[in-house]
């Protein structure tokens, strides 16, 4: 037999694909992973806009009024500046 039909020509570390799997092969770039971090910081509306916890609102707490600190419960949108980089790490299509 000739090398070609022994495989000897492959790369060593070769594989076929699994059966049951369609070859892409490098046509598609890997698919971004979710960062998992901004996953459990920030949530989406169904607007696109992107909501987070509000700043200021963890410790030193006792110089800040009753009122202001209230209203750090509600969750704030992000600054239209860093809104587009937490849609990427969110894996949102841009509009």
């Amino acid at each position: 037999g000739s090398a070609a039909a022994g495989g000897l020509l492959r790369s060593p570390g070769h594989r076929p694909p699994a059966l049951g799997t369609r070859y892409t092969g490098a046509l598609a770039m890997p698919k971004m992973k979710t960062h998992s971090g901004a996953k459990k910081r920030f949530k989406l509306t169904a607007k696109g806009k992107v909501r987070g916890r509000h700043a200021f609102s963890s410790h030193i707490l006792e110089k800040k009024s009753p009122k202001r600190k209230r209203k750090f419960r509600k969750p704030m949108e992000v600054s239209p500046h860093d809104a587009p980089r937490v849609k990427t790490l969110l894996g949102a299509k841009h509009k």
